[in-house]
């Protein structure tokens, strides 16, 4: 009996269990690795410079502790050939297991780093190469857990079903957030030297509880289908050459990427550091951003439903549009130091971003076949990810140089556009089929 024979003989109750575990196992998995990653984010706004670059003057210590932020960025690409490889060889499960344990691993190690003035310089380095193994890590898990999801998902109900492991990444923002917001209540000096490092340290119990659950998951049946095939085919070409001998999917996948990207780093980062520096308290910035998250969670899914039913481009266009009319309105909002219109500017930012995030995780993986999907999706959105890793810090190094939010809402006006002129040059995947 061939793997998909195997579930499509069970009863419908159980495919449903099954897709259900898979699903969640997805959404927690990812939830628990973009806390991780999501949180240094978080730190890098509000600690990192002071900590770790006192020897520089705030703003510059500010870049310098966003430009560590941007290394995990530039490593996703690298992180996503080598999972994506061995993931197309030899299957999505066992790679997910590897990339959750790196993650925990470099973020509990993130909250031991000691200060500069233990180790000078050294703090700096080792956040970089911890960052970079973050960078690996998320890099190998996105196109896993999406690919997980997709590949037992009705096809009906693709976009709603995969965008659950997109919903985890505001969810594990918001985690880390709220308890990077309840040790910010700690004095100055006692959140500066120690406490910001507890949300790090809790990564080990997070990463324990994300093992046990994805360990109890099958295997994608498309995939084992697919490697079955294989054994009577002559040997396929590497998955990495297969998409660079067609790059046209790539290329426009990547610059459709990269405004969503743009949005999500600059706003939780640089945004947050703007709302504080115009006046709003910083624990007061953190539950506004929380807040937006929150919201975003649920926004992401209902966005992917209903692409399932009117299409993926139509959809993330929409909120790349809306995102474009809005800049200036969200950048005033957000320096205006009232702690409501913070919040409402997060929230609309977040709003336009999971109108295209939502709908994503499909329309990424429906690019590629099987024998590659899970290198071509993960080479194309961690590519796209490197505009994130460079976006807060270009917004920081405008607004300094400005000394206004304008030149800074056309920066990001501009990278929303570019993916909006990809998804028009772009075709429809809702319908395309997943067993070629």
């Amino acid at each position: 009996m061939t793997a998909i024979e195997s579930v499509t003989s069970l009863s419908k109750k159980e495919r449903d269990k099954e897709v259900r575990r898979v699903v969640a196992s997805s959404y927690f998995g990812s939830m628990l690795e973009y806390y991780d990653f999501l949180l240094y984010g978080t730190a890098a706004a509000l600690v990192f410079g002071p900590v770790f670059f006192s020897n520089l003057s705030p703003t510059a210590g500010t870049i310098a502790s966003l430009g560590t932020f941007a290394a995990g960025y530039l490593a996703r690409p690298f992180g996503g050939i080598v999972f994506g490889h061995f993931g197309d060889r030899l299957g999505r499960k066992s790679m997910l297991m590897i990339s959750m344990a790196m993650m925990g691993g470099a973020s509990v190690l993130i909250g031991m780093v000691p200060p500069a003035e233990m180790i000078g310089s050294w703090g700096a380095v080792l956040l970089i190469l911890l960052r970079l193994i973050q960078g690996i890590a998320i890099g190998g898990e996105w196109g896993g857990a999406v690919l997980m999801s997709l590949e037992h998902a009705d096809p009906k109900k693709r976009g709603f079903l995969t965008s659950f492991t997109n919903a985890g990444a505001p969810s594990g923002s918001l985690l880390g957030t709220l308890v990077m917001a309840v040790v910010a209540w700690l004095p100055e000096e006692d959140f500066m030297s120690w406490g910001w490092r507890i949300p790090f340290l809790l990564s080990a119990i997070l990463v324990a509880l994300g093992l046990f659950i994805r360990s109890r998951v099958s295997e994608s049946p498309i995939f084992v289908a697919a490697l079955e095939k294989d054994k009577e085919a002559p040997k396929r070409e590497m998955p990495l050459l297969q998409i660079l001998k067609k790059p046209r999917a790539l290329v426009i996948v990547t610059l459709s990427c990269v405004g969503l990207f743009a949005l999500k780093a600059t706003f939780s980062t640089f945004g947050i550091n703007f709302a504080v520096n115009g006046g709003t308290e910083r624990s007061d910035t953190l539950f506004s951003f929380a807040v937006a998250q929150f919201i975003a969670i649920f926004a992401v899914l209902a966005f992917a439903r209903i692409s399932d039913r009117f299409g993926r481009r139509p959809v993330m266009a929409a909120g790349l549009a809306l995102y474009i009319a809005m800049s200036f309105p969200i950048f005033a909002l957000l320096g205006s130091g009232t702690t409501a219109l913070v919040t409402l500017a997060f929230v609309m930012a977040f709003l336009c971003h999971a109108a295209v995030y939502g709908p994503m995780a499909a329309y990424v993986s429906e690019q590629f076949p099987t024998s590659s999907r899970y290198t071509g999706s993960s080479v194309a959105f961690q590519t796209g990810s490197i505009v994130a890793g460079l976006s807060p810090m270009a917004a920081a190094a405008l607004y300094a140089g400005s000394g206004n939010s304008t030149t800074t809402s056309i920066f990001m006006m501009g990278i929303c556009a570019i993916s909006l002129v990809a998804l028009w040059r772009a075709s429809e995947t809702c319908d395309n089929d997943l067993t070629r």
